[in-house]
């Protein structure tokens, strides 16, 4: 059952604000594209999976359960979105001298890792590719016999006039861009495109399957129709993906889904696309040695959930800036939180209010990627909250319930730490936030945002070995040495907190390096 304010999302098939009205309250529904395992995760590319994070978490937040699939492309996606090139997963193998398989098993285990470190919760499903061949053969055969697709050359192709009003949801008619499509000798329009592709005579693949169009590899589109079809039903809640998909992967994937029923229903009652993380910096370009990746962002001593923060700060439609500035704007946002919330709990702790720790923990459901909604554990620290107290709740609720708006549902933190509740309130109040948050408010310690950096030339055990050091000259009165480690350590990046924090472990911190020449 729903909680708070009615939930209201952007569809980007009416271009327009709805409610949200799930087919079947009892479960909600989500599919989401998942990566191409050729390459690690661009933080472009994470930036999709933060805001389909952000979606399910505040349905659950506000009492949904839900199914949540993610694909992984392991075959078929060529290097042009638009139809045309190399499939990507066979130029990077050779291009690495070893198997799909290995490229494939790499680079998805890299993408989960990127996904737990920004605490992004797993799906129900995992849906890898080269699991459903046979069912994407069927599919595409069930495709041809409804008279929607026909046969060249090169292999099966869709004929996108046998579907009502194709391309409806990137409203590109006869747009340019149809004219990225490839363009095949024999197409029938010049938008149909290949379900499944034909190994040529001379052509060696690593992955190619005998279907009834001969050997060859699936079209990249039809895996999603297939995968989301089958596991969440001929029509589902919310499709999700990055914008770029709506303008020809979601609607060749509609167009599919139309012709396997055989009705206008697209697949889903929803679908929602990010926008673009935007560099205008050069700060992210791999050829310049930038900072594409997460474990690049890493290796300068930033901490994952900066990066988070710093996808919630904008709207999910909205262009995101990036710049070194803003990441470290978000990584002093993220500690000044987190330096309060330790000030609270040892304020809770000397006013003798017992909070148990696992309370203000996400459930060991949560973090399994359940989908179970959060609402026992939110209603446990709820509970007898004052007027006072339920207000922040509601400002908070409303913002998440408007189109996902966290960029006003942020400054409610601020306001819940600066307001006159009580310490153990506060963070009742704050651990159900960040339910819906994933930011780890009040688990996270400051120790735990100091990340070493990658370049650092001394070890943790190496920096607290020279603070005790330092710590015995200071004692000795020994200021001559004090200062000569401090001067190493500041050289070292190390800066020291010499009673600056309320975490009386935390002698020091790494500074990020945030700067590149």
């Amino acid at each position: 059952m729903m909680h708070g304010a009615p939930l209201t999302l952007f569809n980007s098939m009416s271009r327009s604000i709805e409610a949200f009205a799930p087919i079947d309250p009892r479960m909600v529904r989500l599919y989401s594209c998942g990566p191409t395992v050729y390459s690690t995760a661009h933080l472009g590319n994470l930036r999709a999976y933060v805001f389909t994070d952000t979606l399910r978490r505040t349905l659950n937040w506000k009492g949904y359960a839900t199914t949540h699939v993610i694909n992984i492309t392991d075959v078929g996606h060529l290097t042009s979105d638009a139809d045309a090139g190399d499939d990507k997963m066979e130029l990077a193998a050779q291009q690495a001298g070893t198997t799909i398989w290995d490229v494939a098993a790499r680079y998805t285990g890299l993408f989960k890792d990127d996904l737990a470190a920004l605490a992004i919760l797993d799906p129900a499903i995992w849906s890898v590719a080269t699991d459903h061949i046979q069912d994407m053969i069927a599919f595409a055969q069930a495709i041809q016999d409804a008279g929607a697709a026909y046969e060249l050359d090169g292999g099966l192709y869709f004929d996108v006039e046998k579907v009502p009003d194709y391309g409806r949801l990137a409203r590109h008619g006869d747009g340019p861009e149809i004219g990225r499509i490839e363009n095949v000798e024999g197409k029938r329009n010049p938008a149909d495109f290949a379900i499944w592709r034909r190994s040529a005579g001379d052509e060696q693949r690593q992955m190619e399957w005998l279907s009834p169009w001969g050997p060859g590899a699936p079209g990249w589109h039809l895996e999603c129709s297939v995968m989301s079809l089958k596991y969440l039903g001929h029509q589902f809640d919310v499709h999700t993906g990055g914008i770029d998909h709506r303008e020809i992967h979601h609607c060749n994937e509609i167009a599919q889904n139309q012709a396997f029923t055989g009705t206008p229903a697209s697949g889903a009652n929803i679908w929602m696309h990010n926008n673009f993380l935007v560099d205008r910096t050069g700060k992210m370009s791999k050829s310049k040695g930038g900072v594409a990746t997460l474990a690049a962002l890493t290796a300068l001593g930033v901490h994952p959930l900066a990066y988070r923060l710093l996808c919630l700060g904008a709207h999910y439609r909205s262009e995101l800036e990036f710049s070194l500035d803003a990441v470290a704007a978000s990584l002093t946002r993220l500690k000044r939180w987190v330096i309060a919330i330790a000030a609270l709990k040892a304020e809770a702790s000397a006013n003798g209010d017992r909070l148990d720790d696992a309370m203000l923990r996400p459930s060991r459901e949560l973090r399994a990627g359940k989908g179970a909604p959060f609402d026992w554990q939110r209603r446990s620290l709820e509970q007898g909250m004052s007027d006072a107290a339920l207000d922040h709740v509601r400002r908070f609720d409303e913002a998440l319930s408007a189109d996902l708006m966290t960029p006003q549902a942020l400054p409610v933190i601020d306001a819940v730490i600066a307001s006159a509740l009580s310490a153990a309130e506060k963070l009742r109040l704050l651990a159900s936030f960040d339910l819906a948050l994933g930011l780890g408010l009040t688990s996270l310690t400051r120790r735990d945002l100091s990340v070493r950096p990658a370049d650092a030339m001394l070890t943790d055990a190496e920096v607290d070995a020279l603070f005790d050091e330092r710590q015995v000259a200071r004692l000795a009165k020994d200021f001559v040495k004090s200062d000569d480690i401090r001067d190493r350590l500041e050289v070292a990046g190390i800066s020291a907190m010499d009673g600056k924090t309320a975490d009386q472990e935390t002698r020091w911190e790494w500074r990020p390096r945030l700067s590149i020449e």
